[in-house]
């Protein structure tokens, strides 16, 4: 477990400088968000790349698994990046710490209940599937009450899903392996799969607490 957090505490780390230099950057910024085919490729590249690594993590070796995770981070990085055109880098800020510290305490009562959070689970994961297809639709609609009913839904979601998850990957954990390349990767997916729920709910509490630009 602190190998994960280690590796999920870099990962956000690259997100988050790739995200300020592209951000930095005018020709960067025309690139991705100038030219919708760059931007969904991208998109479709982070899907496939954690689609992939998900389904093949026991046939990976350490080095590649762990290239793998830190491309999708870096990938991130790049499609993120709008924040800081969009928001106050206070804002953006003041919500980092806001979601980690609701991230530290979920993981935190993930870890040390004793509470089955199974059924939980499969609550949120439905929820999130609903999340999802009501986002996609909303993109054509516009609709601004649908907006933030997605949204602090998010915020719900993703905060379970990090205690959820967490109980998960402490139960998935194999002892006495220790220092194997099995070990490693155990750690690097539990890292990807507390990255994205750290990720989804500190872009959702953003759009509630990030202060727009003039």
């Amino acid at each position: 477990m602190t190998k994960l957090y280690g590796w999920m505490a870099m990962a956000l780390c690259l997100t988050a400088a790739t995200s300020y230099m592209v951000a930095s950057s005018e020709a960067m910024l025309s690139l991705i968000f100038g030219n919708q085919l760059v931007f969904w490729s991208l998109i479709i590249g982070e899907l496939g790349l954690v689609w992939y690594l998900s389904r093949s993590i026991t046939k990976l070796t350490v080095n590649t698994a762990t290239l793998m995770f830190l491309l999708y981070s870096i990938m991130t990085g790049l499609t993120i990046s709008f924040i800081f055109l969009t928001y106050t880098q206070a804002s953006i800020a003041s919500t980092f710490l806001i979601t980690a510290a609701t991230f530290g305490a979920m993981s935190f009562y993930g870890y040390t209940t004793k509470r089955d959070l199974t059924s939980f689970g499969n609550i949120l994961t439905m929820a999130l599937i609903g999340l999802i297809i009501a986002s996609l639709v909303n993109i054509f609609f516009k609709n601004p009450i649908l907006y933030w009913i997605t949204t602090y839904a998010g915020v719900l979601i993703f905060t379970g899903l990090t205690a959820y998850d967490t109980q998960k990957i402490k139960e998935m954990n194999i002892l006495g392996n220790e220092g194997t390349d099995e070990d490693q990767k155990e750690a690097i997916m539990g890292a990807l799969i507390l990255y994205l729920d750290f990720i989804n709910l500190f872009l959702y509490l953003l759009r509630i607490l990030g202060s727009r630009r003039d």
